[in-house]
């Protein structure tokens, strides 16, 4: 900014909160935004939280069985409505950034360092996330326990920064939005809520596709649109995990406390098959329904004579995040969930998983093993 002197020389002075005229800047446009935002964060902070007991807990509903396709579309696609929301709120904001003094009091200086922590971690979950939707990985930590520990650092400076504007927040939604100021400069109070809640909504119906099925002829930013082989999308083929042609020689073994049984293909084949449809659900948030056939897996160990419990799944890829999954009790028990052999009428491909995979109502799509080698009844 510049004023003049006394001598009448223009010099130049950092910009002061009052120099921001725009309506945008509105503490009622910046209350409303802030609580669009806080709905959009709550029901990602808190689908992703099931998201990680769907995948690490020791226990997850087999009913209804859209259940994680439907918690894992809300969390990622409320994550892409939080995208222009946010950068809309921190608009309506920034000025307070050049008031001053810039520090007042210690309970001033710790609802700014919380307003910082709480900026950061959500534009660390935004970013991270939609690199996640993408595959895409560039850096070095593990992405999942990182994302889920950012998610509780943020959670909590968001309430911090609530708690502490709770009396401008109320204020702000009390206020009646207004006409338009004549003259002013920008969009105006109404202009800027709208076209804010239209981004997020567009951003939303962009991508939505992937998981919503009546909207995937509306959705051109559909990152998992294209189908794989049998219909269906893949997330990693067995080139990528190291897994080559599958030989006549393979056996499926089946191991509990005190016994161990060995099956060829033919012979799970020749087991009652069942059919079901199921989707798959993937932590990218993609989803698709698909016709499976094979064995139910209650009925392949009293076939062996094996009992029922939590039973772990190993696959023939060798190295891998999740090449090992655990079928928790009450999935083992569930009459959907198959050693998979066949898929949309056809026998799985190698990509989807041949000799047979894993499907199971409400299971992440990471937890649905491909080439299955072993299955372990823990004790």
């Amino acid at each position: 900014m510049t004023e003049r002197s006394e001598v009448g020389r223009p010099h130049l002075r950092l910009p002061r909160e009052e120099d921001f005229r725009a309506e945008g800047h509105d503490v009622r446009v910046a209350a409303r935004l802030g609580l669009l935002l806080g709905v959009a964060f709550g029901l990602c902070f808190v689908t992703g939280v099931l998201s990680h007991v769907a995948q690490h807990g020791s226990w997850w509903p087999t009913r209804p069985v859209n259940l994680y396709r439907v918690t894992q579309g809300v969390h990622v696609l409320s994550g892409i409505a939080a995208v222009p929301l946010l950068l809309a709120k921190l608009w309506s904001v920034y000025p307070r950034l050049f008031a001053r003094p810039v520090v007042r009091s210690v309970g001033h200086a710790l609802e700014r360092v919380s307003l910082f922590v709480l900026i950061g971690a959500a534009f660390f979950q935004l970013a991270t996330g939609m690199f996640n939707s993408a595959q895409s990985y560039p850096w070095l930590f593990r992405f999942v326990p990182t994302h889920y520990a950012v998610a509780w650092v943020a959670i909590g400076a968001l309430l911090v920064h609530v708690a502490a504007k709770l009396p401008k927040i109320r204020d702000g939604l009390r206020r009646q939005v207004g006409r338009p100021t004549p003259g002013a400069a920008g969009l105006s109070r109404r202009g800027l809520l709208a076209t804010s809640g239209f981004a997020a909504l567009a951003a939303v119906v962009a991508t939505a596709g992937a998981t919503v099925p009546w909207l995937y002829r509306v959705s051109p930013l559909s990152w998992r649109a294209a189908r794989g082989p049998q219909g269906l999308p893949i997330n990693r083929s067995a080139t990528a995990a190291g897994v080559g042609r599958v030989g006549a020689d393979w056996r499926l073994t089946v191991e509990w406390p005190g016994g161990r049984r060995e099956l060829s293909r033919d012979q799970l084949a020749a087991l009652p098959q069942h059919t079901v449809r199921l989707p798959i659900a993937c932590v990218e948030g993609w989803s698709a329904s698909a016709v499976w056939t094979g064995v139910v897996v209650a009925d392949l160990l009293a076939a062996v004579g094996a009992p029922t419990g939590r039973v772990q799944v190993e696959s023939l890829e060798a190295v891998g995040t999740y090449r090992e999954s655990l079928l928790l009790p009450d999935h083992v028990r569930d009459r959907l969930t198959l050693l998979a052999l066949g898929l949309n009428g056809a026998e799985l491909s190698l990509d989807h998983g041949y000799p047979c995979r894993i499907i199971a109502a409400t299971r992440p799509g990471v937890l649905q093993t491909k080439w299955v080698a072993v299955l372990r009844v823990l004790p």
